[in-house]
């Protein structure tokens, strides 16, 4: 379960989306990415408690149908039926910027059909093929990244022969630590927090857990740990090795990412193609992941009667053919605005899906609040510090929020996603919810205390 979570968190979050986040911040980044591991860790923990409680099918949405109402697990879901949509698409559009470091001619929109055409085919397949490639791909990104990490630590450390140790140096020899203020900390977390989509996926796998108290009290400690670990010291080695400025990219305005770049910096053969393949593979993987998702929220809110029912129909071998076809509109959208020529594809899209995610985060935190409020006995482990860890939480992501005053990108994001969530609240009131029975989501918790 903690390797699900890692795979879909360690994509274009890391691997390009920092490239951005370090030209907001510089090398302070660094700080934004453990700040931002610090928020995700009271998500994690908070739905890690819950779910062991509950293993419930549907996860965070029918816990927040729970204990708030059938209007916030109903939009938590659809939100997050967004953001695996949107993350498909960003995570191609990387894919597409990746090809261009070896074929610089291919435009951008080409690429993101050719690889929207490969994640199809995968999801389009059986379960079990997918399964296979998934978890392939998954294990070759993160093997990718402790090697990336224990190799950049001896070049900043100790050097390699022909190659001195590169030392701290670089963190603070342009402007200093925070050459734009500290002030640009926070507005990186706008970016930052984009790498910690996946966490979620903890509570949505709990229903299908062996012995879920104990898979989920493991892989909800485990996961933000090794996140962070992994995001901080990557991009620590990163700005030791390359100048802040020569990494901080623009999405995909350029076709390398930070990782590509400090092997071309340092003139190891071969090592920035094998680099590029390996943060493609990233990319790839985690669109995979999200298209999968995406299409099983879509099938499953459907089958709950919380979309229209035609979304629940599958093929022979059990795959929601509907459901991958209506997920794979962030794929649509991706090829479409690239090929309109509009700037900054992966920036905007990044920036819904962390509208979007922080709204579910934020709704998950309130659960937790209301569920310890009736609680918490059959727990097999709590969060430290509870409510209040839980409310710092929503804090840091109130703070997130503030940034769509004076990120251009997020302003967008804000004036599509505010919208969404009137539509979804219009349809609830004149059509859902004349469909939800309370007693469906009481056969769920009751079901799922059979299986804890």
């Amino acid at each position: 379960m903690a390797m699900i979570a890692m795979g879909s968190a360690l994509g274009t979050g890391l691997f390009l989306g920092s490239g951005e986040a370090i030209g907001i911040a510089g090398p302070a980044v660094i700080v934004s990415f453990a700040i931002g591991s610090l928020i995700a860790a009271t998500i994690a923990l908070a739905m890690g408690e819950m779910a062991s409680r509950h293993p419930v099918r549907g996860g965070f949405g029918t816990l927040a149908a729970h204990y708030l109402s059938p209007f916030w697990g109903y939009l938590s879901r659809w939100l997050y039926w967004i953001v695996t949509v949107c993350v498909t698409g960003a995570e191609v559009v990387a894919c597409a910027a990746y090809l261009g470091y070896w074929v610089p001619g291919v435009p951008l929109w080409a690429g993101i059909l050719l690889f929207a055409a490969v994640i199809i085919g995968i999801n389009l397949s059986s379960v079990g093929s997918f399964g296979i490639v998934e978890f392939v791909l998954s294990s070759v990104k993160v093997i990718a990244v402790v090697v990336f990490i224990l190799v950049g630590a001896l070049l900043v450390l100790t050097g390699l022969p022909g190659t001195p140790a590169a030392g701290f140096t670089h963190l603070t020899a342009d402007g200093g630590f925070a050459p734009m203020g500290w002030s640009a900390v926070w507005v990186a977390l706008s970016v930052v927090m984009f790498s910690f989509g996946g966490i979620e996926l903890l509570s949505i796998t709990a229903a299908e857990a062996k012995d879920p108290a104990r898979s989920i009290r493991t892989a909800a400690r485990t996961t933000v740990v090794r996140l962070a670990i992994f995001y901080v010291a990557c991009i620590t080695i990163v700005l030791c090795l390359v100048p802040w400025r020569t990494a901080a990219t623009t999405g995909e305005d350029l076709a390398t990412s930070p990782f590509v770049m400090v092997f071309d910096q340092l003139g190891v053969p071969g090592a920035a193609h094998l680099t590029n393949a390996v943060v493609l593979i990233a990319a790839l993987s985690a669109a995979n992941a999200n298209l999968y998702a995406g299409s099983r929220i879509m099938h499953s809110l459907a089958s709950d009667g919380l979309a229209p029912q035609p979304m629940a129909l599958t093929t022979l071998r059990g795959v929601p053919l509907v459901g991958i076809a209506i997920s794979s509109l962030g794929l649509l959208l991706a090829a479409t605005l690239a090929f309109s020529g509009v700037g900054g594809v992966f920036g905007y899209m990044m920036s819904l899906v962390v509208f979007s995610v922080l709204t579910v985060w934020a709704l998950i935190l309130i659960t937790f609040i209301a569920y310890r409020r009736r609680g918490t006995e059959g727990a097999t482990f709590r969060m430290p510090g509870g409510v209040i860890t839980a409310g710092v939480g929503l804090l840091g992501l109130a703070a997130i929020f503030g940034t769509i005053f004076v990120r251009p990108s997020m302003m967008i994001a804000a004036a599509v996603g505010i919208p969404a969530i009137a539509v979804a609240t219009l349809l609830y009131v004149l059509v859902v919810r004349h469909r939800i029975d309370p007693a469906d989501i009481e056969a769920a918790f009751a079901e799922a205390d059979g299986m804890r």
